[in-house]
Formats: structure tokens, C-alpha cells, sequence
């Protein structure tokens, strides 16, 4: 038997306590009276919808501010009390619980989307347990009970006070923390131990990459202007993309959809558009002229499918005898990027034009070293995708397997009246 299971035979022998939040506590609402204006320029803080929904322990510290003159009566978040958002577009999530579990130093303020609940007796539920206990999913099951609405789900204050609330010995409850709080620091200490190793292939990618492509073997100069020729992109729009049409790149998807390369483009357009746009050829590389940083402007993908792809008027088709991917690969680097900063206007929008990148200079070696250096940057390339894709996954299990043994833990059988 395990010590988690020893432990729930422990902990409930006959039963415990259950009572409900009215009953054992005051079920109060946020703020009243406040107009939008009196959030732009606060002199008190106060506890946020989206802190409530994000954190299970309230952040005491965030920067969010609300006007409360002298002599107003509104009632002041203090240590221990649980908080409900109030509402929600969606039932499973309606009701989600935030508890403030630091010490309360300075006035802090429950916003009006939110219902607050505070135990008569400190004793009854210790804030780092509550934090646990009301999102377990016997508690959630029973506060998204308390919700009505079609398109918009609201909780109301009388039905949450209905909610039954076990309260075992406070030995109890912190014999459960103890245990539960060891799994949320196991999964934050494997989050950022996957994080620091991601990065550390970043890093490592980004200095062989320059390396490669700056000492080159026999790589000369040259201007992207003297090795290819630019053409710039045909106009389309939002209204033009379809479930199956004309394959497409638009310039925003070259910095949000895809990496290095691609053989498939992720949107097509209508194909009555057929004869009004250009196209990339493949062996091709498409740079985005446009972009909301500096870094973004100039980004590239080469483009290795088998048919032409129709191009935004916002980018512009580098057609070349090089590598098209040693291409994508060098103006990714540092040097590339100093070069292009002297061509970009620095207008809301960032822009580059063709001329400015035709500017540009890359180092240039025969294409067998273009392939070599290729070859290599896509094995880099591969080891930080798998890498990223370890990530969410073994995030997930962490989760689950806290979620597991939370809701096994707090999940009661109710003593005998």
C-alpha cells in the first residue's frame, strides 16, 4: 500500500465534518458604486477577475488599482478569505476559486464580478488547504451547480451559500497541503529544468547557426541582389481564404505559422483569384516585408512544396540558384539582422522594402557547403522541436497526476450526524 493511500485511510476513519458556506462563514460581494473611470487612475489595490480565475492563491501584489475615496464603506479582502468569479461564457468554468493565503498588510478589494466567502472561525478551513479544496472536483462539481444562464453563466450568493464544505481537523488539512503542495513544486521544479534546457538548445542553435554561416569554407560576400532577383507579392485578403482553393502564404504566417521551411502551405484562397496573384515557385523563399518588430520585418521561409504558392503583397519572393534553405538560414542570423536595421523604416509598422533587402549581403559557398551547413542546422533544428514538444506533454502529466491525488485526498465520506 502506498503512503498516499495509508494516509487517506488515516485521515477518514469516520467521516468528517461537513457544513455549509453559509453556515459557517459570510458570503459577501466586491465593490458597489464604481464607474470605469475610477479603475484608470486607483489609489487602492484590489483583486482582479482574471487574478481570481488564473491563480489559486491570490496575487496580493498585482498592479491592479481602483479609486477609494475617504469614509467609503466597502468591505476589505483579509487572510483566509475565499473568492468565486462570478460569472463565466462557459458553466465548467463559472464559480473558479482564488484564496488569499498571504498576510494582508495594506487595504486590498474584492472586484464586482467576484463573490467573496469568509469562515467565522480562522480555524475551520486553513487558507493553504481551501486553495486546494475548492478546485478539487467534488467542489467544482457542486459550485458549477449553483450557476444559471443560457449564453452567459452567473453564480448568485444565496445558492453558493448552499454549497456543503468539508472541514476536517486542521492537522488534517495540513497533512493534505503538505502532500499537495510537494506535487505543484515537483511539477514547477520539471517546468523550469524543461524550460532552462529548451532555452540552452536555443542558444546553442543560434550560436552554430551564425558560426556555420559566417565562416563558411570559401563563402563569399554578396549582395542578395547580385546572387537572386526579388519580386514582390499580389494583394489578398482575410474575405479570400477558403477551406480548399489556391495555395497560399500571407506575411503575417511567415512569423506565427512557419519555421525555417515548409511543403504545405497552412491557408489557400479563393481560386477565382487565379489570374490576379503571383506566385512563389519551388526552390523558392519568401520573405515577409512587413512586421510588428524590427526582428519580425524580414523573416523568411523557404518554400519546398511541389506547385507554386500565391503571395501576399506584403512579401517578396527571393528567386535564386542558391539553397533556398541555407538561404532561410542565413538571414536569421545576428549579422544579417545589423545589416537589415540600417533598411527598415521605423514607422508603427515595420516595413522593408525589396530594394532594401537586395542590399543585404550573406556569405555565399559552393552548394555542396550550402548543403552541408544545411543538413547540419537541421539536425540543431530537430533536437529544439523535440525538445518543445517534450514540454507540454510532461507538463500535463505533472497536472494530471496532481489533479489525481487532489481529488483522492479531498474527497470525503461525511460523518454521521
Amino acid at each position: 500500500m502506498s503512503r498516499i493511500d495509508e494516509m487517506l485511510q488515516e485521515l477518514r476513519p469516520g467521516g468528517v465534518v461537513f457544513k455549509e458556506l453559509g453556515d459557517s462563514g459570510t458570503v459577501f460581494g466586491g465593490l458597489t458604486g464604481k464607474s470605469k473611470a475610477d479603475f484608470s487612475d486607483g489609489n487602492a489595490r484590489y483583486v482582479s477577475y482574471t487574478n481570481v480565475f488564473s491563480n489559486i492563491a491570490v496575487d496580493v501584489d498585482a498592479d491592479d488599482f481602483v479609486k477609494v475615496e475617504s469614509g467609503e464603506r466597502q468591505r476589505m479582502l483579509k487572510h483566509g478569505d475565499v473568492i468565486f468569479t462570478g460569472s463565466s461564457e462557459s458553466a465548467d468554468e463559472v464559480g473558479m476559486t482564488s484564496v488569499v493565503t498571504a498576510m494582508v498588510n495594506e487595504p486590498l478589494y474584492l472586484n464586482s464580478f467576484c463573490i467573496g466567502f469568509r469562515p467565522n472561525d480562522p480555524d475551520l478551513l486553513d487558507p493553504e488547504f481551501s486553495k486546494h479544496l475548492f478546485r478539487s472536483s467534488g467542489m467544482r462539481s457542486q459550485i458549477v451547480k449553483t450557476a444559471n444562464g443560457v449564453t452567459r453563466f452567473n453564480v448568485s450568493k444565496a445558492r453558493l451559500a448552499k454549497v456543503r464544505v468539508p472541514m476536517p481537523p486542521l492537522e488534517v488539512q495540513r497533512e493534505i497541503v503538505r502532500v499537495l503542495d510537494q506535487f505543484t513544486q515537483l511539477e514547477a521544479e520539471l517546468e523550469a529544468e524543461l524550460e532552462a534546457e529548451l532555452e540552452a538548445r536555443r542558444r546553442q542553435y543560434r550560436y552554430h547557426r551564425d558560426k556555420l554561416v559566417s565562416e563558411a569554407v570559401g563563402a563569399e560576400h554578396l549582395r542578395l541582389g547580385d546572387v537572386g532577383s526579388f519580386v514582390r507579392g499580389r494583394r489578398f485578403t482575410k474575405n479570400d481564404v477558403v477551406d480548399s482553393g489556391i495555395p497560399s502564404i500571407h506575411y503575417g504566417e511567415i512569423y506565427t505559422e512557419y519555421g525555417t521551411s515548409t511543403n504545405e502551405a497552412v491557408r489557400q484562397v479563393r481560386v477565382e483569384l487565379r489570374d490576379q496573384l503571383r506566385y512563389a515557385e519551388p526552390g523558392s523563399v519568401v520573405f515577409a516585408g512587413v512586421g510588428e518588430t524590427v526582428e519580425d520585418v524580414g523573416k523568411a521561409v523557404a518554400w519546398l512544396g511541389n506547385e507554386p504558392v500565391a503571395t501576399h503583397d506584403d512579401t517578396f519572393v527571393f528567386t535564386s540558384p542558391l539553397n533556398p534553405k541555407y538561404v532561410a538560414y542565413a538571414v536569421q542570423t545576428r549579422e544579417f539582422h545589423r545589416q537589415k536595421e540600417r533598411h527598415v523604416s521605423r514607422a508603427k509598422v515595420k516595413r522593408l522594402s525589396a530594394a532594401g533587402l537586395a542590399d543585404i549581403k550573406i556569405p555565399v559557398p559552393n552548394l555542396a557547403v550550402q548543403e552541408k551547413i544545411v543538413e547540419t542546422l537541421d539536425n540543431f533544428d530537430a533536437l529544439v522541436k523535440d525538445i518543445s514538444l517534450e514540454l507540454p506533454p510532461e507538463i500535463s502529466f505533472r497536472r494530471k497526476q496532481y489533479e489525481h491525488y487532489r481529488d483522492r485526498l479531498l474527497t470525503f465520506k461525511e460523518a454521521a450526524a
